[in-house]
């Protein structure tokens, strides 16, 4: 994968047309026009691979040497153009104080320390404004250094206001480094399933150890650490009833008391996002679609560099809360945008899957395996960037498939392979995958026999399949295979089975006006 190209793609019409203008700007008037073309090329819809760039930008004879040279060169005003762009758009006040700083820093070299403390002062006062409690410390080192100027502040009273500082600098510092031993402990988790430990013990241990249990109530930054923490948890556990009330309710009491502020809005898009998912996956789809909205908002009144990291999330959700009410048809045409971009592996990952089972809700099978075939990657490479349940949904869906396609050799492969991946990492029992070996036992009965679904033993034991949890507070994800199985034992439609085990029995009264951005 190129990674120029890649980063090029996440551009939208308007930032590219401003990208090729800042270049043109940059060079000399020849040099611009190859610069542009290379960039032209690499966003091209088409992938072209390094023989043809050369073919392509020196039709009389390619030149490597040239071509690597004119790569380090747009890599260049990449650089310059995301570096003056997030000056100008960014949120925290963050580049506006490193300006102050680097200023105040020429002038004192030049012997200008009238202005020079100007400067810091008005980088101290916007860093306050804005929580950059790293940079604020920068800034009040840097008074200490010069307070022998006749210019400066009062030395004593600079290091109280640094002292005051530091100890939320700390605390931010204390919560990053927790927040990241969570998520590595998540992903080691999700690589071993739900076999893996609980993670109720490491968080309790995790924030006694960085004492951060009382650090969250006064601040947006603080509070999006402790539910990113506590959502952890809850992943791993399935716990979403007691967590969505649980970050509602911070949430609300945060908007209240304090409000969200400019400075405040990433950690305000975080938690949005996390009371849109647990209301989904507690089945609340139309309260998760007006939490959504409210992200929309937020995400279209700030500037685009913010929201980048959020969209792709952002229209995931969407389309997986549209698929439960009835609204399936916007959710395909929501992923099919999305995939017309150059998306990082865990989000093509997801939208590719996700895009699979909407078509299969549909019934259109033949689509759907050509959505899971696109992810043209092995199932190793996938459970080390996904982990082992995305792997083990993704196979159980083509089997799936395969079945509904008629060809049963390749879904009895499917699910020999399924069947193997767990006993060999879960023992021959299962493990917590129990439950999936006796629906994959299931499964083999209607390959081998399509109507055994008609008789009353095969009703019966499906309708004793255990669950992880009870059938009402299951996975969604989960709960699509279920539907399929009881969809087959009453000659019902899979959809119409899918909504009615979530709680959709009745069709919605009035469709919720959301804007759908891709």
């Amino acid at each position: 994968m190129d990674d120029l190209r890649t980063t090029l793609s996440t551009f939208s019409p308007d930032d590219r047309k401003e990208f090729r203008q800042f270049i043109q700007r940059q060079r000399r008037k020849q040099k611009g026009r190859m610069d542009v073309r290379l960039c032209d090329l690499l966003l091209h819809q088409k992938e072209y691979a390094t023989d043809e760039l050369l073919a392509r930008l020196y039709p009389e004879e390619p030149n490597a040497v040239a071509y690597y040279a004119l790569r380090k060169r747009l890599m260049r005003h990449l650089t310059d153009f995301l570096l003056l762009r997030q000056r100008q758009q960014d949120p925290t006040a963050a580049s506006s104080v490193r300006g102050l700083l680097t200023l105040a820093q020429y002038l004192f070299e030049v012997g200008v320390g009238r202005l020079a403390w100007n400067m810091l002062r008005k980088a101290e006062k916007l860093a306050q404004q804005n929580e950059q409690y790293e940079l604020l410390n920068t800034v009040y080192n840097l008074q200490i250094a010069r307070a022998g100027s006749q210019h400066a502040d009062d030395l004593l009273d600079i290091i109280r206001r640094r002292h005051l500082n530091k100890k939320a600098a700390d605390e931010e510092e204390r919560a990053n480094i927790a927040d990241s031993l969570i998520r590595q402990r998540l992903r080691e988790a999700r690589v071993k399933g739900r076999a893996g430990e609980s993670f109720d013990g490491i968080l309790q241990e995790v924030l006694r150890e960085y004492d951060l249990q009382e650090a969250f109530a006064r601040r947006p930054a603080l509070l999006y650490r402790l539910m990113s923490l506590a959502r952890a948890a809850m992943l791993v556990r399935r716990d979403y009833l007691t967590f969505a009330p649980f970050v509602m309710r911070c949430y609300h009491l945060m908007e209240k008391r304090h409000g969200f502020q400019p400075a405040h809005r990433e950690a305000q898009l975080g938690l949005l996002y996390m009371i849109a998912h647990a209301l989904y996956r507690t089945r609340r789809f139309t309260e998760s679609v007006e939490y959504l909205e409210r992200l929309r908002v937020l995400l279209e009144e700030g500037p685009r560099l913010r929201g980048t990291a959020f969209r792709g999330r952002y229209t995931f959700l969407l389309a997986a809360n549209y698929a439960f009410l009835r609204r399936n048809a916007d959710s395909i045409r929501l992923l099919e945008e999305v995939l017309k971009t150059v998306l990082p592996p865990r989000e093509q990952l997801t939208a590719r899957l996700g895009l699979g089972f909407h078509y299969f809700a549909e019934g259109q099978f033949q689509k759907a395996n050509q959505a899971l075939l696109a992810i043209g990657r092995t199932d190793h490479w996938c459970e080390q960037e996904m982990g082992v349940e995305w792997v083990l949904n993704r196979n159980m869906g083509e089997m799936l498939i395969q079945l509904e396609l008629g060809n049963h050799d390749l879904a009895q492969n499917r699910l020999r392979a399924i069947e193997r991946l767990i006993k060999e990492r879960f023992g021959n029992d299962g493990g917590g995958y129990a439950a999936v070996l006796g629906y994959l036992q299931l499964v083999r009965d209607i390959i081998e026999d399509p109507l055994v679904v008609k008789s009353a033993g095969f009703a019966a034991r499906s309708t004793t399949l255990p669950s992880f949890v009870p059938l009402e507070q299951e996975d969604l994800q989960a709960l699509s295979f279920y539907s399929w199985l009881y969809a087959r034992v009453q000659g019902r439609p899979y959809y119409s089975v899918l909504l009615e085990l979530a709680g959709v029995s009745e069709p919605e009264s009035a469709k919720i006006p959301v804007k759908v951005s891709a």
